[in-house]
C-alpha cells in the first residue's frame, strides 16, 4: 500500500505530461507557418544590415588607404581602427539593447536600432575627415549590437518549438549573406556606393516592422492578454485557437518572479543559463574565427589565386551554404550534436593550420608581413612540398565547421535559455562578452603571433575548439523540440518528460 501510494503521484504526472504532450502536438498540427515566416523575414533584415557592416571594411579599407584626399586616405593603423571599432560600438549596443529591449518592446527596438544604421552610413557616405569615418562605423556599430540583442529575441518568442531552431538560425545566416553581399558589391562600387547600398536593408526593415506584431510574451509580461491573442492569431493561422497557447505562456509567466534582483542569482534557473551563454559566446569568439579571416587572402595568394577580391566571395559563399545546412537541420538534429561536430571539425583543421605554419614558417620571425613573406619565400625555394592546398583546405574545413555549429548555435541558444525576467538582461551581458571578446582578439592577435610564433597561435584556438566539445558535452542543454517554458524548467529542475 505504501509503494503504491509513492508511485501514484508519479504515474499521475506521467499521465499529466503525456496528456499535455499531446495536446500541444494537436494545436501545433493546426498551426499555419506562412505569417511567421513574414515575421522572421522582416526581423532578419537586421542581421542582413549587421553583415553588410561587418563585411564593408574588406573592399572599402583598400580603396580608402589608396584614396588622393589626404583627409580620408587611411595609413595601416587607422584602417586597423576603421575595420575594429565597429566591435566597441557593437558591445555598447548590446548593453543598451538589453535596457530598450525591456522598456519599449522587441519590435520597437527593431525598428529603433535601424535608425543609427541609415545614419552611420550617411555620415559615412558624407565623410569629408577620418572622424566621420569613425562615427559612422562606431554608430553601425552599435546598431549591430542592438541587432544581434533583439532579433534571437523577436524570433525565439514568436516561433514555436517545431520551427523555433530554424528560425534561429536565419540570423546567423542572414548575417553570412550580408557579409557576402558586401563583398560581391564591392566588386563592381566604390566606398561611397557601397554605403548606399548598405543602408538599404535597414530601411527596408523598418518599413516591414510596422507591419509585424509584438511578441505574445512581451505583450502577456505587460498584462495585455488581448494583444498577445491577436499577435498569436498573426502567426499561428486561423485555424490554430491561440487562446490555448496564450494560456499556457500566461501561466508559466505568472508562476515565475516578477522581477529580477541581485537574490535571484542563487537561482538555478537565472545562474546556470546566465553562466552557460556567457562561455558559448567567450568560447565562440576564442576559436580564432577572426584570425582564420584574417588570413584568407594571404592564403588563397599563396594557392596562387590572381584575385584575392573573388577570394574572399569564395569564403563568405562557403559560410552561407554551411550555415544554410545548419539552418535547415537544426530542429532534426538538435543543438548539442551541431555544436560537438563543430568544435571537433575546428580543432582538427586548426591543428592542420599549425602544421602548415610550422613547415612554412621561419622560427624567429612571426609577424604577419614575415609570416607572408617567408612562406611565399619558402614556397617558391621548394616547389616540390607545395603546402598551400593543406592551408585552402584546412581554412575550408574550419568555415564550414564554425558555420555548421559554433556560428549560429550560441546565438539561438541565448535566445532560448533566459527566464523572462532576465530576458534582455541575460542577453545583452552575453552579446558584450561576444563583442569585448571580438575586439581584444582582434586587436591582440599580432601580439599573440610575436610571443608564440604563428604555429603555436593556432595550435593554442585548436585546445580551445577542444574546450568547447567538452564544455558542449557536460554543460549546455539539448533545447530541441522544447517550448521556452519547458527550457526553463530544465534548469530549475521541475521538468517532467
Amino acid at each position: 500500500m505504501d509503494e503504491y501510494e509513492e508511485t501514484r503521484p508519479l504515474l499521475v504526472n506521467d499521465e499529466q505530461t503525456d496528456e499535455d504532450r499531446s495536446e500541444q502536438d494537436s494545436y501545433l498540427d493546426k498551426v499555419k507557418n506562412g505569417k511567421l515566416y513574414i515575421a522572421t523575414f522582416a526581423a532578419v533584415l537586421g542581421p542582413l544590415s549587421f553583415g553588410f557592416v561587418l563585411g564593408y571594411s574588406s573592399p572599402a579599407i583598400p580603396e580608402l588607404s589608396k584614396i588622393q584626399d589626404p583627409r580620408l586616405q587611411l595609413s595601416t593603423e587607422e584602417a586597423s581602427w576603421f575595420g575594429s571599432v565597429v566591435t566597441i560600438g557593437a558591445a555598447l549596443g548590446g548593453l543598451l539593447g538589453g535596457w530598450i529591449v525591456e522598456k519599449i518592446g522587441r519590435k520597437l527596438s527593431l525598428m529603433f536600432c535601424a535608425l543609427p544604421f541609415i545614419c552611420g552610413f550617411t555620415i559615412i557616405i558624407a565623410a569629408q575627415n577620418h572622424w566621420m569615418l569613425y562615427v559612422g562605423r562606431v554608430l553601425t556599430g552599435l546598431a549591430s549590437g542592438v541587432t544581434s540583442l533583439v532579433v534571437p529575441l523577436y524570433i525565439s518568442e514568436t516561433a514555436h518549438e517545431r520551427v523555433r531552431g530554424t528560425m534561429g538560425s536565419c540570423v546567423q545566416l542572414m548575417v553570412v549573406i550580408g557579409i557576402m553581399g558586401a563583398y560581391i558589391t564591392g566588386l563592381f562600387l566604390d566606398w561611397r556606393w557601397l554605403a548606399i547600398a548598405s543602408s538599404i536593408p535597414p530601411t527596408i526593415m523598418l518599413v516591414c516592422m510596422c507591419f509585424m506584431p509584438e511578441t505574445p510574451r512581451f505583450l502577456l509580461s505587460q498584462g495585455k492578454r488581448k494583444e498577445a491573442e491577436e499577435a498569436l492569431r498573426f502567426l499561428r493561422g486561423p485555424d490554430a485557437p491561440a487562446e490555448w497557447e496564450c494560456a499556457r505562456i500566461e501561466e508559466a509567466y505568472n508562476n515565475e518572479e516578477q522581477s529580477f534582483s541581485l537574490a535571484d542569482l542563487k537561482d538555478p534557473g537565472v545562474y546556470k543559463p546566465l553562466g552557460i551563454g556567457i562561455m558559448m559566446m567567450l568560447l565562440q569568439q576564442l576559436t580564432g574565427i577572426n584570425a582564420i579571416m584574417f588570413y584568407a587572402e594571404t592564403i588563397f595568394e599563396q594557392a596562387h589565386f590572381k584575385s584575392s577580391d573573388v577570394a574572399t566571395v569564395i569564403v563568405a559563399a562557403t559560410q552561407v551554404v554551411f550555415t544554410a545546412i545548419a539552418a535547415a537541420i537544426m530542429d532534426k538534429a538538435g543543438r548539442k550534436i551541431l555544436l560537438i561536430l563543430s568544435g571537433v571539425t575546428m580543432c582538427v583543421s586548426e591543428a592542420v593550420f599549425g602544421v602548415y605554419f610550422k613547415l612554412t614558417v621561419k622560427h624567429n620571425n612571426s609577424s604577419l608581413t614575415s609570416v607572408l613573406l617567408d612562406a611565399q619565400g619558402s614556397l617558391a625555394e621548394q616547389p616540390p612540398t607545395d603546402l598551400a592546398w593543406l592551408a585552402v583546405g584546412s581554412m575550408g574545413l574550419f568555415i564550414a565547421g564554425f558555420a555548421l555549429g559554433w556560428g549560429p548555435t550560441p546565438w539561438l541558444v541565448m535566445s532560448e535559455i533566459f527566464p523572462t525576467r532576465v530576458r534582455g538582461l541575460g542577453s545583452a551581458l552575453c552579446v558584450l562578452t561576444n563583442w569585448t571578446c571580438a575586439f581584444i582578439v582582434t586587436k591582440t592577435f599580432q601580439n599573440l603571433m610575436d610571443a608564440i610564433t604563428s604555429a603555436g597561435t593556432f595550435w593554442m584556438f585548436s585546445g580551445l575548439c577542444a574546450l568547447n566539445v567538452i564544455f558542449t558535452a557536460i554543460f549546455v542543454p539539448e533545447t530541441k523540440g522544447k517550448t521556452l517554458e519547458e527550457i526553463q524548467a530544465c534548469f530549475k529542475g521541475t521538468y517532467q518528460r
